[in-house]
């Protein structure tokens, strides 16, 4: 036997729908907005607890990625069971108060402790909002709906550059922690308050094949694997954002040692190409791949795959161009190509697994994509800055550091492209 899940008996309004995405697109912006924000104080801390490059990418990377990828998992199995407005709101006002917690911290153990916290909390954002949209939001307009929640990972890693690059130059890291944490609370309230719960399956009228017992664990894990296109979607996805996490946590940083630009000059640069680039670059990755794949659903994975290959040369540009405003122009593309595939991924997912299935496959999803891409992104740069790059070009190795996380992303586009192959029979397969 299951928990019962209250779902509204209430029609649900195209006006209504947008709310409800509206919402949770801000639950993800602060979600991002907390976990990006240290990305702009790994100098400060660095300085003031005296530990290295390597310490600093295992706090950006694993000590994060690790409790909120297996956290993931056991929230993702009680959204499918349960009320995932609910578990929003909760896992909200947990990695808020964890997050104003962390500008109290009095040591380097300390503060990696509050962010395992952060993580955990952070973990029942996603899977639960990406079910509900599913639910809100029929398949030939799911990409694009999954692309404008997104933008809460852009948006949200704007204002925590524009922010944390303000307040770490007038006030200190510890008072960028608090103002950016304590906010949350307030919105899980509203989450909590408004958010309806609707039956599984609503927006393809299916709620007739709802399972009333729990998929038990190993046999979504099953059914996943023995969907190659699902394998593949999850290998690309890893691979880019192993790329992106590694240059978007260093940027700052990157900014400041080798082109020797203020705290503020940073924020302001990073946050609006971010915010505009990343947007856009979801949205019009998402609305393209729903108007493409109504006609091939292939078309799904393979505008990612063409999008991936496109943004190697930007990478190189951003690292290696001498003059900073040249490299910030290249900075542009690169995200925005960077951000494309993000809507036809988590929207293929969603359509590839059962109705009871889809918390816990976006819960596998994000365990293997968040732990090589945000674990092994940062971490890999700060290795190469202090293992291998650092002897030959001191200040600069971060450049060479970057270069070659960069580089790896264009390792999804073959990846990408393999997932397009069976994808048609795939979909197909997961409604028989």
């Amino acid at each position: 036997m299951t928990e019962p899940t209250p779902c509204s008996p209430k029609p649900v309004s195209p006006a209504y729908a947008h709310y409800v995405l509206a919402l949770l697109t801000l639950v993800y912006v602060f979600n991002f907005i907390d976990r990006q924000i240290l990305s702009m104080l790994i100098e400060p801390i660095k300085q003031e607890f005296g530990v290295s490059d390597t310490a600093m990418g295992l706090l950006t990377g694993f000590t994060f990625v690790v409790f909120y990828t297996l956290a993931g998992i056991p929230i993702a199995r009680w959204a499918d069971r349960s009320s995932r407005k609910f578990i929003i709101a909760l896992s909200l006002t947990i990695w808020s108060a964890m997050t104003a917690a962390c500008g109290m911290a009095r040591n380097f153990t300390e503060l990696s402790l509050l962010r395992v916290l952060v993580g955990v909390g952070e973990a029942g954002g996603n899977p639960p909002a990406h079910s509900l949209i599913a639910d809100y939001f029929p398949p030939s307009k799911r990409a694009t709906a999954l692309s404008i929640y997104a933008w809460g990972v852009y948006i949200g890693a704007a204002i925590a550059f524009l922010a944390g690059g303000y307040l770490v130059s007038h006030y200190s890291w510890r008072m960028a922690f608090l103002v950016v944490g304590l906010p949350g609370i307030l919105l899980a309230v509203l989450v909590a308050l408004t958010v309806r719960e609707v039956p599984r399956g609503l927006s393809e009228h299916r709620t007739h094949e709802i399972r009333e017992e729990a998929v038990p664990l190993k046999e979504v894990i099953r059914y996943l694997l023995g969907r190659r296109a699902f394998v593949f979607i999850a290998l690309g996805a890893s691979v880019q954002s192993l790329s992106g996490y590694g240059v978007l946590t260093w940027g700052p940083t990157f900014l400041s040692r080798v082109h020797h630009m203020p705290w503020t000059e940073i924020g302001v640069s990073m946050g609006w190409i971010i915010g505009l680039a990343g947007c856009f670059g979801a949205y019009f990755g998402g609305r393209l791949a729903d108007r493409m794949g109504t006609r091939d659903a292939r078309w799904y994975m393979r505008l990612p795959a063409l999008q991936s290959a496109l943004a190697i040369p930007f990478v190189v540009g951003f690292t290696l161009i001498p003059d900073q405003s040249l490299a910030l122009l290249c900075f542009i593309p690169f995200y925005a190509l960077g951000a494309m595939y993000v809507g036809p991924m988590f929207s293929m997912v969603q359509g590839l697994v059962q109705l009871r299935m889809r918390a816990t496959a976006s819960a596998i999803l994000l365990f293997v994509v968040n732990m090589v891409g945000l674990g092994l992104g940062p971490l890999t740069v700060g290795l190469l800055n202090d293992y291998y790059f650092g002897a030959m070009h001191g200040p600069l190795a971060i450049r060479y550091s970057m270069l070659v996380v960069g580089l790896l992303g264009g390792m999804a586009s073959l990846l990408f492209w393999q997932a397009a192959r069976t994808l048609k029979e795939d979909l197909a397969n997961s409604k028989g």
